[in-house]
């Protein structure tokens, strides 16, 4: 029963956008939103992939993601661009508002456009990946459900608030960081709990703001929103400068929402008088630069090139066989994934054959 269960990218993706188009999600966007949920799983990045179907069925059924809403673009200019959500599934919206940025950026040499009225839209670095077959250099951001504390503070405030860039290379795979703004994801106190072991002292606090090593409390807390939370980058207080993981997040939310009109901090994730969850509000930022608009597009990649291969072959610590690049282990994954299968977890795996047969939709596996 712990075995994992391995599936092929394009059966998994075909019956997500089956799953989809039943709830009414219009083809190409449960075409978009399936993409996005199956490169995370093939990248590596479980926590984001098709483990996360049930959370968009139960979006969709209870109102909180709209299956066809009214997505319309609110300001534009010749390089930005203001989008409305309408609070639909977060993938259809960025993917293309990721689009406009890029066709901006190919025009006058840069573009940025932000969404509002949103949701959850996957990976960050799905997005900001996008603009390297473009000669692109591209980042994607999202503010998120709370569940970060400011340094200093008692209860969460903010969310994991993601960033990610991506920058073309020659040789060399792509540059592509993809990060939380926080010292660990929600998943990562999940897989202790489960194991029931103590998480480090600095990934998370009580309810009373103090550091904490117990993952159950902490989530239980997450529940009943009695205080505590995940810290930020850095950890807990001034010594080991958690203010700039902080910062990074707060900084997130300025351009994701204050910026778009999206909610923000504690705003997001509103719900109705009658406490049923209303579309989550959040707010994401997409960018593209052209790298010839700066210097040649050859020139860069080789310089791309040679700072890898400087850090690369750098000294390496005591006991280490390797220096990785950001993204590097996520291209080999992929790879790896892509000739052998993803290994579902195989609750995940029980999951999405009961969304199945919810739908009348046969898992192939």
């Amino acid at each position: 029963m712990d075995e994992p269960v391995l599936v092929w990218a394009e059966p998994l993706k075909e019956f997500c956008v089956r799953v989809f188009t039943k709830m009414d999600i219009p083809e190409e966007d449960a075409q978009i939103t399936a993409n996005v949920l199956v490169a995370a799983d093939l990248r590596g990045i479980d926590s984001h992939g098709v483990a996360r179907l049930r959370r968009y069925v139960n979006g969709l059924r209870n109102g909180m993601m709209r299956a066809r809403p009214e997505v319309r673009t609110v300001a534009e200019s010749a390089v930005t661009a203001l989008i409305d959500a309408g609070g639909g599934l977060g993938q259809p919206v960025s993917y293309r508002a990721m689009e406009k940025a890029i066709q901006k950026a190919r025009e006058y040499g840069a573009g940025f456009v932000t969404v509002r009225n949103s949701n959850h839209f996957g990976i960050a670095g799905y997005y900001a990946m996008m603009a390297l077959e473009h000669d692109c250099i591209g980042i994607s951001m999202t503010n998120a459900a709370v569940l970060v504390v400011p340094t200093f503070g008692r209860d969460a405030m903010l969310g994991t608030n993601p960033i990610a860039v991506a920058a073309p290379a020659g040789k060399e795979r792509p540059f592509v960081l993809d990060m939380a703004t926080s010292t660990v994801p929600r998943g990562k106190l999940e897989v202790y709990n489960r194991l029931e072991k103590p998480i480090p002292l600095g990934w998370a606090t009580d309810e009373s703001g103090t550091p904490t090593t117990d993952a159950g409390r902490v989530l239980e807390n997450f529940k009943q929103r009695a205080g505590g939370g995940l810290l930020p980058l850095g950890g807990a207080g001034e010594l080991l400068r958690g203010y700039k993981g902080y910062g990074l997040a707060l900084w997130v939310d300025i351009f994701t929402a204050v910026l778009s009109g999206a909610a923000y901090a504690d705003l997001v994730y509103p719900k109705d008088e009658a406490g049923n969850p209303l579309p989550s509000a959040i707010g994401h930022f997409f960018g593209a630069w052209r790298v010839d608009a700066f210097r040649p597009v050859d020139e860069f990649k080789a310089a791309m090139d040679d700072l890898q291969q400087r850090l690369k072959n750098a000294p390496k610590a005591e006991g280490e066989e390797r220096i990785y690049i950001h993204g590097e282990k996520e291209y080999e994954e992929a790879d790896r994934r892509a000739s052998e299968g993803i290994p579902l977890n195989p609750k995940v795996a029980a999951d999405l054959r009961a969304i199945g047969e919810e739908f009348g939709v046969k898992a192939e596996f």
